[in-house]
């Protein structure tokens, strides 16, 4: 059975003050109070802890052995608490995100990079992983997914716009292949699919025009299960990537890549941070937060 060790503590108070009055007075009880604490720490232990006289009060024995061994465990502990609410007014500790590695590099990395040299205290963990987690199993702090993908019994905060994902291929492709008019025309071209970590499949392409949606499912020799090398895939002529916009926007300025059936790509949720509903937030976690969320 756990033990009470409120008169143990009240004992090293007694006996750093010799006196069951200042003793009393930091405790923020009476005299007598102390004095009946201590009559019965020393029935439960068996020992005379203390020698009382009318000026003061001093350790056995037995009370100054138990007094040298206990007070600094009190001290320690006393140090500890106070380290802890120093840490609750000064953002630190350890922040763990599992995010994708797209989120990672276009969103979480690049905000959080202008925020951390500020809070040298805060330890942060970006996890990369493609696959749905359960944070709260693999003691993540937050986890980094799209709007519409967010649990219910999360919340969530936006930390990106709205997207799109858009086909894009190089300029020269078009020299040996037409140019595609619809989403079916698609599955004639060679395009460099997405291998879905959750599921396992290949990411059947989604589109929309009028509130009508198509789903295809594309043909090529190329699969990757991230953004980054589909978009060097593309760049180096192994066909036609569907990707987010953000991804390539600079290359299609530059005019290394085209876009395609611009009025088929609807927008889709943005990126959003989200966490347990009833967990209690730390000061670090909070600077995370604020740096992260999407401000119009």
């Amino acid at each position: 059975m756990r033990q009470n060790f409120n008169d143990l503590a009240a004992f090293v108070t007694v006996a750093k003050a010799k006196s069951f009055t200042k003793a009393a007075a930091e405790l923020g009880i009476s005299p007598s109070a102390v004095s009946q604490t201590m009559r019965q720490l020393e029935e439960r232990l068996g020992y005379r802890l203390l020698t009382r006289t009318t000026r003061s009060v001093s350790t056995t024995e037995a009370g100054e052995r138990l007094f040298v061994s206990v007070a600094p465990r009190f001290e320690e502990i006393d140090a500890e608490l106070e380290v802890l609410g120093e840490m609750r007014d000064r953002p630190a500790g350890l922040v763990r995100i599992t995010c994708s590695e797209f989120a990672a590099e276009t969103i979480v990395w690049p905000k959080l990079k202008r925020v951390l040299p500020d809070y040298p205290d805060i330890t942060l963990e970006l996890f990369i992983e493609h696959g749905f987690t359960d944070i709260a199993a693999e003691r993540f702090d937050a986890g980094v997914r799209l709007g519409e993908s967010v649990a219910k019994d999360m919340i969530a905060v936006r930390i990106s716009a709205d997207g799109r994902l858009v086909p894009v291929v190089t300029p020269t492709y078009f020299e040996n292949h037409p140019v595609p008019e619809t989403p079916q025309d698609l599955v004639q071209h060679q395009c460099i699919n997405l291998r879905l970590a959750t599921q396992g499949g290949l990411y059947a392409w989604e589109f929309e025009k009028d509130g009508r949606p198509v789903r295809v499912r594309v043909e090529g020799n190329i699969i990757f299960n991230s953004i980054k090398p589909m978009v060097d895939a593309a760049l180096s002529n192994f066909g036609i990537a569907f990707v987010p916009q953000d991804s390539v926007d600079h290359h299609v300025r530059a005019g290394r890549l085209v876009q395609v059936l611009q009025d088929w790509c609807p927008p889709i949720p943005g990126f959003h941070l989200y966490y347990p509903s009833r967990r209690h937030n730390s000061p670090a976690f909070q600077i995370i937060l604020e740096a992260l969320r999407h401000r119009d």
